[in-house]
């Protein structure tokens, strides 16, 4: 009886054959299509953390304004910036492409919770409160602040583990704590961000910097940001300088310089290999389950198989039809994983401030691998299909 319903279904094609024997069995299909779902929740979150990581880790690097960025070819990355001659940067101007130049100094120094007392390490970038540092133009004004020794701008988007700084300061209280053991006051807010290497980030002027830290090497520098003339080719102004320049220091294009910063996470760091080990695992759980279902499927329907090949359907066409399962097993499974990736990735940036998010290329990469897990599943379990004997049936 279920073999001539089936046959007389495919042959009237009034329903895919492929879509009736998944949904034949709803038990199994939504066992099929929540391990698929889990598998691509995996490749999402696993990829979206790596990607956000990297990511955040450049949160400072992308605000600069700057074409150019010299840095000391002892710096490995933000975490370990090593000092140049500040002589470099003003060396730089020669060229006739600069337009300005800003100084940086960088370091992460204690920071002390107002509220708690404990210590903890903030990002500050010391700079001339004239110079263009970020691109943002509200900082200008804010920089202003800056030419009182002792004064800092709190980046109001670090992690609270460094106090209640911005409330305070909305609320009209005076802010005052202590930057490596030395006394400062907050004279105003902004808006940076976190980054991988630093849960918070101070601004402050360069003779408060030096002040914080006396032991800098006088004339030293951590960054070197250089702004060129509309029109001209930084690529090129680079290679001159680098050309030009002694070999204590290195000359990079902005994006080269965020280059700089994601190269040393993903390749000297474990991170990338983690999180790609992680997505992978969840590509071969996927394939596994893929396979037990749609090889349970056509085990269960070999009789049937057997009765269409005996009516002279092809083996290829018969193919098609477990192919044809696996390609709606990866569209079924996606749909629910990409909006459970969504739900998660709102849930990280709330929780951790991660630049998590979803992009196309990310959701049409997890996409691929989950067909790519699905049709290889398919093809496997096809070898079973090859045992259909129509002898047997008679």
């Amino acid at each position: 009886m279920l073999q001539r319903w089936l046959v007389g279904l495919w042959q009237s094609r009034r329903i895919p054959l492929s879509l009736m024997l998944l949904t034949r069995q709803p038990v199994r299909l939504a066992v099929a299509l929540a391990g698929i779902s889990f598998a691509g929740i995996l490749m999402f979150m696993q990829l979206g953390f790596r990607d956000g990581l990297f990511d955040a880790s450049v949160t400072i690097h992308r605000l600069f304004d700057a074409d150019l960025v010299l840095i000391s070819p002892r710096s490995t990355s933000s975490v370990s910036m090593a000092g140049f001659p500040k002589r470099r940067l003003v060396q730089a101007m020669a060229a006739p492409e600069v337009e300005g130049i800003t100084p940086v100094h960088w370091n992460l120094l204690l920071w002390r919770n107002p509220e708690t007392r404990g210590t903890r390490s903030i990002l500050t970038l010391g700079f001339e409160p004239n110079d263009p540092l970020f691109t943002d133009p509200s900082l200008a004004p804010k920089a202003r602040l800056l030419t009182q020794k002792g004064r800092v701008l709190f980046d109001e988007q670090s992690r609270p583990e460094f106090g209640p700084v911005a409330d305070w300061f909305k609320a009209g209280r005076t802010v005052e704590s202590e930057i490596a053991g030395k006394r400062v006051r907050v004279a105003g807010l902004v808006g940076l961000g976190t980054s991988f290497g630093a849960d918070g980030n101070l601004l402050t002027s360069s003779e408060t910097f030096l002040e914080l830290l006396p032991n800098t090497p006088p004339g030293s520098i951590e960054v070197g940001l250089i702004r060129l003339k509309p029109g001209s080719d930084a690529a090129a102004v680079a290679r001159r300088l680098q050309a030009q320049l002694p070999s204590d220091v290195t000359v990079l294009t902005k994006q080269g310089f965020i280059d700089f910063e994601q190269n040393y996470w993903r390749t000297s760091t474990s991170i990338g290999f983690i999180f790609t080990l992680g997505a992978a695992m969840g590509f071969v759980v996927g394939c596994v389950i893929v396979y037990q279902v749609l090889y349970s499927d056509v085990s269960d329907h070999l009789p049937e198989y057997a009765t269409l090949m005996a009516m002279g359907y092809k083996l290829i066409s018969l193919l098609g039809v477990v192919g044809r399962e696996g390609l709606l097993l990866a569209a079924f499974g996606y749909l629910p994983a990409y909006a459970a990736g969504q739900g998660l990735y709102l849930l990280v940036r709330n929780a951790t401030q991660l630049p998590v998010f979803m992009d196309t290329t990310r959701a049409v990469t997890v996409f691929s691998m989950i067909l790519v897990m699905c049709m290889a599943s398919a093809a496997l379990a096809m070898r079973r299909l090859a045992d259909a004997d129509p002898a047997e049936i008679f």
